[in-house]
């Protein structure tokens, strides 16, 4: 029986290019979470304020979510990544003032506006990969995007740890080493998008909006299962991924906000170093990417999203108890699991979607709104136990369990 291609030849400049937005944009991601505690330390704030870091990153995805997904529908990927890199490198350049200012709030306007390219390029990029060659592999296409927003995920807290929290492992309480990293990111972004635009892109359309009817057998009986001509609201499949993609995030924002607090408190590690240790946890998140896209040859990918999500429930449990090495292990353990959750949600929630695949897109790029909401809730409980907080992500992975083992098939609601 012969195999399908994971994709054709005449795709192969535009998914090199796409893949290297997933790795940019992970790497702004991710330095969010060095800034988190920077400002902790320079413009002396709580572990709860600081968590706005990430109110202001993921809120943006909320409110660019839907807009992004009609820019898309109306001008096309191109543009839809054209857009994203320019508000990506506007973020970057309005570091500058905000490290002037050294104003709190200012930074969390760059951010938001960095974000807001962010979510753009998040929006137009799943879809333009699953778009790149057959349905069948998509999800393959789609976790192995996502490799390499592992190996950015890597970059990002190793050139936070070393710029930010000083160069040459000196420690540095100014903001002026946050304002030159994010002016040279903005500079590399803009170049990047002055690149694309000189690239041509032709007709695609996303293979999950295929025009047929998935029916199934029920009692016997031929019995319709799938509509792709039914509103989003009537998707059950596309309504749940959605919810699971918001808890999702709210776990990883959470988990990854704090993993710099965890390794100074509990591990009293020096912040550059635990820094470093967020680089190998991120390194964990590469790793099990590409592990997952091969077991997906294997194993259904709803399945191999359970296992993964059941293991880091038994995680949370051990890096909660403070048992030293082995929960520090375990909270760097977690990003391995936490791998093929979001590519997998995503994937799953646009199956048979119709012509409506970039408006459900839009929506689940705004269920990343989980990654403003978690943040400050595991602070207020991490102001008395950094390891406590942790239990919180438990209730997210129950939740994309349920997703993964009864509500991921396509089916219409009547």
């Amino acid at each position: 029986m012969k195999s399908t291609q994971f994709t054709e030849k005449k795709y192969y400049v535009i998914l090199a290019f796409v893949i290297s937005l997933f790795f940019f944009w992970a790497i702004a991601l991710t330095m969010g979470d060095v800034l988190n505690k920077h400002f902790q330390n320079v413009l002396n704030i709580s572990k709860s304020e600081s968590g706005l870091v990430q109110l202001s990153i993921f809120g943006a995805y909320a409110l660019m979510g839907i807009p992004a997904g009609l820019f898309m529908k109306k001008f096309g990927y191109k543009m839809g990544v054209i857009l994203g890199l320019s508000l990506f490198a506007l973020g970057s350049f309005l570091f500058i003032p905000a490290a002037n200012q050294m104003s709190f709030n200012f930074f969390r306007i760059a951010l938001f506006v960095l974000a807001m390219g962010m979510a753009t390029l998040e929006t137009v990029a799943h879809p333009f990969v699953a778009a790149l060659g057959n349905e069948k592999t998509s999800d393959q296409r789609v976790n192995f995007a996502q490799s390499f927003n592992g190996l950015g995920a890597i970059i990002g807290p190793l050139l936070g740890g070393f710029f930010i929290f000083g160069k040459s492992g000196l420690g540095d309480n100014s903001l002026d080493s946050v304002k030159d990293l994010y002016t040279w990111i903005g500079v590399v972004i803009l170049t990047i998008a002055i690149i694309f635009s000189f690239i041509k892109v032709p007709n695609l359309k996303d293979p999950h909006a295929e025009d047929s009817m998935i029916s199934e057998k029920e009692n016997g009986v031929e019995a319709l299962v799938s509509d792709p001509h039914a509103p989003l609201y009537k998707q059950r499949h596309f309504i749940f991924a959605v919810i699971a993609q918001f808890f999702n995030i709210a776990a990883q924002g959470g988990t990854w906000a704090y993993f710099i607090n965890y390794g100074v408190e509990k591990m009293n590690l020096p912040e550059i170093e635990a820094s470093y240790y967020f680089s190998l946890s991120m390194a964990m998140m590469m790793i099990g990417r590409f592990v997952g896209t091969f077991l997906m040859k294997f194993i259904a990918p709803n399945k191999l999203l359970a296992i993964f999500t059941a293991c880091n429930i038994v995680l949370c449990l051990i890096i909660s108890q403070s048992f030293g090495w082995a929960s520090f292990i375990s909270l760097i353990l977690l990003n391995l699991f936490l791998s093929v959750m979001y590519p997998t949600i995503f994937s799953l929630g646009l199956k048979r979607l119709g012509n409506k695949v970039p408006q459900a897109s839009s929506f689940l790029v705004m269920a990343m709104f989980g990654g403003a909401v978690f943040p400050p809730l595991m602070g207020k409980i991490a102001e008395k136990d950094i390891a406590h907080a942790y239990l919180l992500p438990i209730i997210c992975y129950a939740v994309i369990l349920l997703f993964a083992l009864k509500f991921y098939k396509p089916k219409t609601l009547k």
